[in-house]
C-alpha cells in the first residue's frame, strides 16, 4: 500500500495517518487492538481507492489536476447515497442560496435524475419552461446536441443555465408522446412569485403556491387578506393549489400550515444526530377562520408540498383533492464547506402528525381526479334570432334567469380552463351547504 500512497496529495495521507495516530498508538499493539482498527479504517476500500487513482494519473489518455479527481471523487460520494443529496461548488452554492429567496438565472423548472437522464419534477409558473410546454414528469435526454446520460444533475443544470435571451433546444421524452420532443426555450431571469391569488366566485377563494420560499408565509397572509377584503371580511372557502409545486424551505412549508391551523404538531423530523430532529407545532391564529379548504395536488408536488398536504388531511381540516403525491419525504441539511463549498445532505426523515412517513409513498387524495380536460361544445348556429340580438333592442334589468346563466356560463369557462378546479370550488360549496343544514 505504500507505493501506492505515494500518488495520493499529502492531504489525505495525512488525514489517513490522522486517524491511524488516533485510533492509539501502536497499532499492533495486539490483535484486539488490530481489529479494532480494521473495523474502524477500511484499509481494503482504500486501497482500490488509491489503486484508481494510480492509475487513472498514470494511463488516462491526458493530464488530470488531482484536485479534479478528488472533487469528482466527492461528488460520486455523494451522488450514491440518495438522488438529493450532491456537493455544491461554490457556483452551485450560491444559486442555492439564490434560488430561496425567489430570482435566479435560468428555464424555470424543478429537476432531478431517473435513470440517467433529467427528470421535469415541476415547471415552475410563469418561466419560459411553462409558457414553451415543459410538463411534470418529462425526460430531458438531450440539451442541444449533448446526450443527459452521463451528466451529473448539477452539470446538466450548469448546461440549462445562462445569459437571459439565449436558446436552448430541449430534447424530452413524454409518456403520452410515442417519440422524442424537440422544445426550444429562451433563458430569462426567473423571478418566482411564490403566491398568487384572486376570487373564484362571491365569498371563494383561490391560493396558488407554486415554492416555498422565504417569505412565502408572509406572502400568503397577505394573499388572504386581501381575498378577505374582496370578499366584505370574510371567505367562506378556499382553494389552495400546490399542484406542480416541487417544495422548498422546510419553514416556509409549516408557516404555511400554521396559517390554517390552531393547535397541534404539523410536522415532525427524525435522523441520526441530535440537531437533525425537530418537532413543529401550530400556533393559535387560523386566518380563514376555520372556512373549509380543498387542496389540490398532484404527482408534482413534492417535498414541503406533502407536509402542508399532510398536515391539513391529518387534522382533517382541508379535503385533499386530485393525484397522489411525488414522495419526498426527507430533509435536506445544507452544509457549507471552507472552501465556499456545500454538501446538500439528506439528514432526515419527515413525518405527518399522524406519524406517517411520506418517502416513496407520497400523499393520497381524498378525492382522485382523473385527467380529464373539458371542451366546449360547438353552439349550433341555427338558433334563430332573439330580442337581444336585435340592432337598437331596448336594455332591461337581469332576470333572475339571466343571472343563472351567466354564472352558468362562468362555471363552464372554468371547467374548460381547469376541470380540478371547477371540482374543487363545487366541493367547497357543497360542504357549506351541508353545513348549513346541519346548522
Amino acid at each position: 500500500m505504500s507505493a501506492l500512497l505515494r500518488h495520493v496529495p499529502g492531504l489525505l495521507i495525512g488525514a489517513m495517518l490522522g486517524t491511524l495516530i488516533a485510533v492509539g498508538g501502536s497499532v499492533l499493539a495486539n490483535r484486539e487492538q488490530a481489529n479494532d482498527i480494521n473495523q474502524i479504517i477500511p484499509f481494503k476500500e482504500l486501497r482500490a481507492f488509491t489503486e484508481v487513482f494510480h492509475r487513472i494519473k498514470s494511463n488516462y489518455v491526458e493530464d488530470v489536476e488531482d484536485s479534479v479527481l478528488l472533487e469528482n471523487a466527492i461528488k460520486g460520494m455523494l451522488s450514491g447515497l440518495d438522488p438529493h443529496s450532491n456537493y455544491l461548488d461554490s457556483d452551485a452554492f450560491m444559486e442555492l442560496q439564490t434560488s430561496t429567496t425567489g430570482e435566479f438565472g435560468g428555464l424555470g423548472i424543478e429537476v432531478g435524475m431517473e435513470d440517467g437522464f433529467v427528470k421535469v419534477i415541476a415547471p415552475i409558473d410563469d418561466t419560459p419552461a411553462q409558457r414553451a410546454g415543459v410538463k411534470a414528469g418529462d425526460m430531458i435526454i438531450r440539451l442541444d446536441d449533448t446526450p443527459v446520460k452521463g451528466m451529473t444533475l448539477m452539470d446538466a443544470v450548469k448546461v440549462m443555465r445562462g445569459k437571459p435571451g439565449t436558446k436552448i433546444l430541449l430534447t424530452i421524452v413524454r409518456e403520452t408522446e410515442d417519440k422524442p420532443m424537440k422544445i426550444e426555450i429562451v433563458r430569462d431571469i426567473i423571478q418566482v412569485k411564490s403566491v398568487k391569488s384572486r376570487t373564484l366566485d362571491k365569498g371563494y377563494g383561490y391560493v396558488r403556491v407554486s415554492h416555498f420560499q422565504a417569505h412565502t408565509g408572509e406572502d400568503l397572509e397577505k394573499a388572504l387578506k386581501e381575498l378577505k377584503k374582496e370578499n366584505k371580511g370574510s371567505l367562506d372557502g378556499l382553494v389552495l393549489d400546490l399542484r406542480n409545486n416541487p417544495g422548498g424551505v422546510l419553514n416556509a412549508a409549516v408557516d404555511v400550515s400554521d396559517a390554517f391551523l390552531n393547535k397541534g404538531l404539523i410536522v415532525y423530523t427524525e435522523g441520526r444526530v441530535e440537531d437533525s430532529s425537530f418537532t413543529f407545532k401550530a400556533q393559535l391564529g387560523d386566518l380563514i377562520d376555520g372556512a373549509p379548504i380543498v387542496v389540490l395536488v398532484n404527482g408534482g408536488s413534492a417535498s414541503a408540498s406533502e407536509i402542508v398536504a399532510g398536515a391539513l388531511q391529518d387534522h382533517k381540516r382541508a379535503v385533499i383533492m386530485g393525484n397522489k403525491t411525488f414522495g419526498k419525504g426527507s430533509v435536506q441539511t445544507i452544509l457549507p464547506m471552507n472552501n465556499n463549498a456545500a454538501l446538500k445532505l439528506t439528514t432526515a426523515r419527515y413525518y405527518t402528525p399522524t406519524g406517517r412517513s411520506i418517502q416513496a409513498e407520497g400523499i393520497n387524495p381524498d378525492i382522485e381526479l382523473s385527467h380529464v380536460e373539458i371542451a366546449k361544445v360547438q353552439q349550433n348556429s341555427d338558433e334563430g334570432l332573439k330580442e337581444a340580438d336585435l340592432v337598437g333592442h331596448l336594455s332591461n334589468d337581469k332576470t333572475a334567469e339571466e343571472k343563472a346563466a351567466e354564472a352558468k356560463k362562468q362555471a363552464e369557462d372554468l371547467a374548460a380552463e381547469d376541470y380540478a378546479l371547477h371540482e374543487a370550488l363545487n366541493l367547497l360549496k357543497g360542504l357549506n351547504i351541508i353545513e348549513g343544514r346541519r346548522s
